[in-house]
């Protein structure tokens, strides 16, 4: 989706500054979709899969183990892994119809149709093939989008950062189960940072912990964000939050931040 890499970027201090200021568990990472597979392939060092695997486990191998990983539509266990990133001719009428989530995830036909239709995903039909790779290691150029995993608390401050300057309110979306429909499908579909709380799929196949949370952001707020979380650090906000005191006058404590501004 991207064009070639940015010769200024540094993914390496980028991706170094986020692990420092929300102290991160896991390394942040890259995702990026490729309309000829043969340029997937020519990534360094790329891995291939050597197993049918969802797409969570692919995302765990980047994010948990540090590798570069391509697939194709192949590589993955089934149409609700590959409709996501857009690979192969996924969503077909019987994708639509949520027959395969029937009675698993929803109680009826029309409510798994219902979720369906409710996914954010690339459309099927340009991309042949998709890479998932760490973000500092800059193998995937220009990526669609950086990812990472963090705790709630890391979350905000993330957020917290976007919005120090150019000021606008996020709206999320919890799709449910397939979960990833909600950060790198409506990251990569719409462009926009995508938080989610990951589904049953994504901790169970994924490795991700029970109290993380993924960010999936197109990588140009990336900076926007760091500069954001610097500036709140000089007025006294900064992660890991320190605990106050449920009982303590608060106003010794709001003074730091509050007191010598207007």
């Amino acid at each position: 989706m991207s064009e070639t890499a940015t010769p200024t970027t540094d993914w390496a201090s980028l991706a170094d500054e986020l692990e420092s200021l929300l102290k991160l568990r896991s390394i942040p990472f890259a995702m990026k979709l490729y309309e000829r597979r043969e340029d997937m392939e020519a990534i360094p060092r790329v891995r291939r899969p050597g197993a049918i695997h969802t797409l969570d486990q692919i995302v765990g191998q980047a994010s948990r183990l540090g590798w570069t990983v391509g697939i194709t539509a192949d590589d993955l266990v089934g149409e609700q892994c590959r409709a996501v990133v857009g690979l192969g001719e996924a969503k077909t009428e019987a994708w639509y119809s949520g027959k395969h989530m029937t009675g698993v995830w929803f109680s009826t036909l029309e409510d798994a149709a219902a979720h369906q239709s409710s996914m954010h995903c690339v459309p099927d039909g340009r991309y042949q093939a998709l890479a998932v790779g760490p973000l500092a290691a800059g193998r995937l150029g220009e990526p669609d989008i950086a990812l990472f995993y963090a705790t709630p608390g890391a979350m905000i401050y993330f957020i917290n950062g976007l919005q120090w300057s150019g000021y606008k309110s996020f709206d999320f979306s919890v799709v449910g189960e397939s979960a990833c429909a909600d950060s790198w499908g409506r990251a990569l579909s719409k462009r926009i940072p995508s938080l989610s709380i990951p589904c049953f799929a994504e901790r169970r196949y994924g490795g991700v912990l029970d109290d993380e949370m993924l960010m999936a952001t197109p990588p140009e707020y990336l900076a926007k964000a760091i500069a954001g979380m610097k500036a709140l650090a000089k007025n006294g906000f900064r992660y890991p939050f320190p605990q106050y005191g449920v009982q303590q006058d608060v106003r010794a404590g709001m003074a730091v931040s509050y007191a010598s501004k207007p």
